[in-house]
């Protein structure tokens, strides 16, 4: 099969690599029709090559058909059209009866000190196959792929597997009071679609903070209140005493950091990142484990931006040993915190009814690029450099290139 594989910094491309092959009785193959490009593989892309190796098939937001079933597999048959969720998480344990399918106890990456296997997300997460690619292997058949109905296009279905349930965990974590406000940092397709699901919800007012033209144009269309960072950069002026201007002075209710370490500013953490790259990965491993620093400059915003007794909210990726934090302002601002991976499976039957034809959320057409897998690792490039608009890219195994 074709799969887009990793093989340096900035280095992705699509070879033909071995099938896979169902290993457990309650195993499936999905043919994979829709798969996308997350703005957490960009820090595969950029940061977290100490844990990868080349050849490593990345993605974590496939749907397909399933092809092929283990003998135990019961919730399933072939031709059946899946979501799969990015968490790899068996359903029946202790934490993912609690809806923490994050945690998964099953396939907690133990050696690494990490919670649930992911989907193509390094040796941090158990180093699994993704799902950018012509097939893919998914355990837990009976518990684990989200079932679909058969007609609307993909785009109605595909972001179930990442999009729309780590946005919605970003919003329930928020914890936004009724008619209350939001300020939402980063609008890439996370913070995005955490925007609308906030609209959705019944927030009186969303603020919007990005510096793309074109993210911030298209969360102003959905009705969200968009700031230019750069804009307020090159002026002088503080984003924050925005937010506060549009609040009586008070900061939102919530804030949602959708940024995560991608973050602009902070030049020495940058310069340090850049630096760990450059080392054996074995040393850059042991640096990143015991001493790695993120560039804080969103959270640090969203920090200052919500009111006094407010929820920060985190679903950008962080991945730091030694952050520091303002725990003064932090505490003395009585800061509510909630992060972590989203809990997939926990969300899916909120946010399935929403996938009608009505299409509240605006998933068909939420995507910006539609291309071939085999446009893999140009798409990986533009969508780093934030060029061509691009703001979520769904690439189609066996579409002709």
């Amino acid at each position: 099969m074709r799969a887009l594989t990793w093989h340096g910094k900035r280095d992705v491309r699509v070879e033909t690599v071995p099938d896979p092959r169902l290993e457990e009785p309650t195993d499936v193959i999905v043919r994979v029709t829709s798969t996308g490009i997350c703005g957490s593989d960009l820090h595969l892309y950029e940061v977290l090559g100490p844990y990868l190796d080349p050849g490593d098939i990345l993605g974590h937001e496939p749907m397909g058909v399933v092809e092929e079933t283990g003998p135990d597999v019961t919730a399933l048959a072939p031709g059946d059209r899946v979501v799969v969720p990015f968490n790899v998480s068996c359903g029946a344990c202790h934490m993912c009866n609690q809806g923490l399918q994050s945690q998964c106890e099953t396939t907690q990456v133990r050696e690494r000190g990490m919670g649930a296997a992911l989907f193509g997300y390094s040796k941090l997460y158990g180093q699994v196959p993704g799902g950018q690619a012509e097939f893919l292997r998914v355990p837990f058949g009976n518990t684990l792929p989200v079932k679909v109905p058969d007609g609307p296009p993909d785009e109605r279905y595909v972001y179930l597997s990442d999009v729309l349930p780590t946005a919605w965990q970003a919003v329930e974590y928020a914890a936004i009071p009724p008619g209350g406000t939001v300020t939402v940092l980063g609008l890439g397709p996370i913070g995005d679609m955490a925007a609308r699901i906030a609209l959705h919800r019944g927030a009186s007012l969303v603020v919007g903070v990005d510096l793309v033209p074109e993210r911030l144009a298209r969360a102003a269309a959905r009705g969200v209140t968009v700031l230019d960072l750069r804009a307020h950069t090159e002026r002088g002026d503080d984003v924050v005493t925005a937010i506060r201007d549009l609040t009586q002075g008070r900061g939102t209710d919530a804030v949602i950091d959708a940024v995560g370490m991608e973050a602009h500013g902070a030049p020495v953490w940058k310069t340090a990142q850049q630096l760990v790259g450059l080392l054996p990965d074995a040393w850059a491993q042991k640096l990143m484990d015991r001493a790695g620093v993120d560039r804080l400059a969103a959270l640090h915003t969203a920090i200052q931006a919500v009111r006094r007794g407010g929820t920060v909210s985190l679903s950008g990726v962080y991945g730091g040993m030694l952050d520091p934090m303002p725990m003064m302002t932090m505490f003395d601002k009585q800061i509510q915190l909630r992060m972590g991976q989203a809990n997939v499976r926990r969300w899916v039957d909120d946010i399935l009814p929403l996938l009608d034809d009505a299409d509240p959320l605006g998933v068909e057409g939420f995507a910006t690029h539609t291309l071939p897998l085999e446009q893999g690792p140009e798409a990986y490039r533009t969508f780093q450099a934030k060029e061509d608009g691009m703001v979520k890219t769904l690439l189609k195994p066996g579409a002709a290139a």
